[in-house]
């Protein structure tokens, strides 16, 4: 492509754009066959996206033998080929990934988010360097400029068509980056720029550039395949339903990428007639989109086309004789070789897998659940960071799902290995602090709903184990939050905390812009792949924790009158980590007090509104009729440990007594179990918390608001005179003996009623 084309002036984009409003794009009457017929000219267009790095020689044979059998196909891609990648790529800086694709043949790609990962000097210095093909971008401009900051479009010859490929990428990358690294560019509007860009290679002016078919590679995409309905993500995605309603007449097929998934639809035309391929391969290199686009040369338009999205395969014997084939497969053979060097060091040992949230289908990477490796990543910054010598007083710990690229699962013998613990945060992002405020962090909870129109309509963030939560997915946005407790206690919102993440998470990204809102970022200066590798081989031995510190709330309540009857529904209690038990009961406490167990029973809703939730109870109980004030209901399930709660106020109970001299603080109910893998020094002293599940049918709330489990709470059942002093209808043990003796005239059968119960008290 020209310089003058990467260069054109803010007026001829303009001036394209007025030309496009005033002339109807050439109506298309394409239509998705079986087979092409014999008389039009076969394009064929072989596509990727999101390759993140992950070269095999299956996708080596896979993209050689479709090569082989269509000998003038282009391959393309829609993005996101470096950056995200395993170890076996990330700790050669993604050389070996670049090389790979070069072998194939590769011939054009929009930029990715990712391909912004490393700053846009070195995508544009060394990635462009030793990549034989060439990035698109025609959406990004020069800061504040409508100059095109990236090549906008190929021209390539397919069997003797000029095929024009054009690229864009989601507007969403400036919060999916570390800010320096997209510092003095623009993103534009993706739909526009394939639009405007169309409209010049198709308007008759061989001057601006021509082409007989344009092409769309769009670094976006629905938010869901498979099963799902071009209709049904159109609803659900004003940004892929721009895409399909808006993207000029002119584009005969349209390639998408970044939300990672399967799929290819036949979408009506607009303006025109017929229908045109929208197609997403997946990612991380399993699928290979065969195009094949039927070209009528006398019309000069598309008429048929046939898609494929082709798994890809183990590599067969026919293979080795493919020029492409050999020459990728030698990439593969030393790179991984250069990597097992670096990467067999054992430096943990784990009892079990570690793993991101399961999706239905039990593939990796559910971004809207909860997850034990996300919430043990938050929990290491926090550790780390609090190392003598280190920045400190840091509070709480956040991670992004989408920073999770593979998971911890040890060998048979139970070691994990430096490739694994690297693989699993492949960005080398600094790990950085901030301060907020208790809003603040509410606010940051809440964009776990993204907003309207992002790629992806929920991210669910990993915490560090202080802190849990409840919300409510069927209120307002902005009301979703419905408490949060930090270490045990309802956070205040007025109160400054210091948190700490990935330096892309800590500046805002993922949409999590109400970080911005804190103090000023204070950069530890380490990277998290470095530091988690440490702090895994401090923590060694692992053991993964299935409690989860989010809960679905429905109905959640915030007074309760002491002596009536409270009922509400919790869900979410299970989580889908590989390896995760169902719970089966969830015992309930008001102010330490446990008021019943109640049954979890197994359930899943893992569609809008969003997030997901796996396990429900149904909880009815009496408030204790000696409560008053301001209290805590708190759970914990069982097995898991799940725990959480919200605080409320109760009314009509006997007012209490303020203690004099010290107490000790009873155990902390929503605290969980001890997680043994941020306990490396003794991981052993972790205790079970008691299983009402042993029993066939757990047990209901008792109609007096009273337990005889006590289980998980030993205040309410503990002799210990060391303890917490009990207090009796607002009155503390030693106040209530003392008017005991002062009651002389009391009858016997009264004065023995008074001492029952102080006996069933303490």
């Amino acid at each position: 492509m020209s310089s003058s084309l990467v260069r054109r002036s803010a007026f001829t984009g303009v001036l394209a754009l007025a030309c496009a409003g005033t002339f109807a794009p050439s109506a298309l009457a394409a239509a998705p066959v079986d087979s092409l017929d014999g008389d039009l000219t076969p394009l064929t267009l072989l596509g990727t996206n999101d390759f993140h790095g992950h070269f095999t020689k299956d996708f080596a044979c896979t993209v050689a033998s479709a090569k082989a059998e269509y000998p003038d196909a282009s391959f393309i891609s829609a993005g996101d080929n470096v950056g995200g990648t395993p170890f076996e790529s990330a700790s050669q800086q993604d050389n070996p990934s670049i090389d790979f694709l070069n072998a194939l043949g590769l011939e054009a790609s929009s930029v990715g988010n990712h391909e912004f990962d490393k700053g846009f000097d070195d995508l544009t210095g060394r990635v462009s360097s030793r990549a034989s093909w060439t990035y698109l971008g025609a959406n990004v401009y020069k800061g504040g400029t409508t100059t095109p900051a990236l090549p906008e479009y190929k021209v390539l010859d397919v069997n003797g068509v000029k095929v024009a490929v054009v690229g864009a990428v989601t507007t969403d990358t400036p919060n999916m980056v570390a800010g320096d690294g997209v510092a003095g560019l623009t993103f534009g509007d993706p739909v526009a720029a394939v639009n405007r860009v169309a409209a010049t290679l198709k308007d008759g002016n061989a001057a601006n550039g021509e082409a007989d078919v344009v092409v769309a590679e769009y670094h976006e995409g629905a938010p869901e395949g498979g099963e799902a309905t071009l209709s049904s993500m159109q609803a659900a995605s004003p940004v892929f339903n721009n895409i399909v309603t808006k993207t000029s007449g002119d584009v005969s097929a349209i390639f998408t990428g970044h939300t990672h998934q399967l799929y290819s639809w036949d979408a009506p035309v607009p303006g025109g007639e017929g229908t045109r391929p929208i197609i997403q391969t997946d990612f991380y290199a399993k699928y290979l989109g065969v195009l094949q686009l039927g070209y009528d040369k006398a019309s000069g338009k598309v008429t048929q086309y046939k898609v494929t999205n082709r798994p890809v395969s183990a590599p067969s014997d026919a293979c080795t004789s493919l020029p492409a084939y050999t020459a990728a497969a030698a990439v593969v053979d030393s790179a991984n070789a250069r990597a097992e060097e670096i990467g067999k060091q054992v430096v943990a040992q784990s009892s079990g897998p570690i793993t991101s949230a399961l999706k239905a289908d039990g593939s990796r990477d559910d971004r809207l659940a909860e997850s034990n490796l996300s919430n043990l990543i938050a929990q290491s910054y926090v550790d780390s960071l609090n190392k003598p010598g280190r920045t400190g007083s840091v509070e709480i710990g956040l991670m992004n799902p989408g920073g999770v690229r593979a998971d911890l699962v040890p060998d048979a013998s139970g070691n994990l290995t430096f490739a694994q613990a690297a693989a699993v945060m492949p960005f080398n992002n600094t790990v950085a602090t901030r301060e907020v405020t208790g809003a603040t962090l509410v606010k940051i909870l809440e964009q776990q709903w993204q907003p309207e129109g992002s790629s992806r309509p929920f991210l669910k963030l990993g915490l560090s184990k202080n802190v849990t939560y409840t919300f409510d997915e069927n209120k307002p946005a902005g009301e979703r939050i419905t408490s949060v407790l930090v270490d045990g206690k309802p956070l205040d919102e007025s109160t400054s905390y210091t948190v700490a993440s990935n330096s892309f998470l800590i500046t805002g990204g993922d949409n999590f812009t109400a970080l911005k809102e804190g103090g000023a970022v204070s950069d530890s200066g380490l990277i998290d792949q470095g530091l988690f590798v440490e702090w895994l081989k401090a923590a060694s031995p692992l053991s993964p924790s299935y409690a989860k510190q989010s809960l679905s709330v429905v109905d959640q309540p915030t007074k309760l009158t002491a002596g009536k009857e409270a009922s509400f529904t919790v869900s979410g209690f299970d989580m889908t980590s590989k390896g995760a038990p169902a719970n089966k009961s969830v015992e309930v406490f008001v102010d330490g007090t446990s008021v019943g167990t109640f049954p979890i029973t197994t359930s899943s809703s893992t569609t809008p509104p969003y997030p997901a939730n796996h396990g429900t109870a149904s909880v009815k109980f009496t408030v204790p009729a000696d409560a008053s004030g301001d209290a805590l209901v708190t759970f914990k399930a069982a097995p898991t440990g799940t725990s959480g709660g919200f605080p409320v106020t109760i009314e009509g109970g006997a007012p209490t007594t303020t203690p004099t001299g010290p107490t000790t603080e009873p155990t902390d109910p929503t605290t969980g179990p001890t997680d043994p893998t941020s306990e490396p020094s003794d991981p052993s002293s972790t205790s079970e918390p008691s299983d009402p599940s042993t029993t066939d049918e757990p047990t209901a709330s008792p109609t007096d608001g009273t337990s005889t489990s006590g289980g998980g709470n030993p205040s309410s059942s503990s002799t210990s005179t060391t303890g917490p002093k009990v207090e009796t209808d607002g009155m503390r043990n030693e106040q209530a003996v003392t008017g005991l003796a002062g009651l002389g005239l009391l009858l016997v059968a009264g004065i023995g009623a008074v001492v029952a119960r102080l006996r069933r008290t303490v």
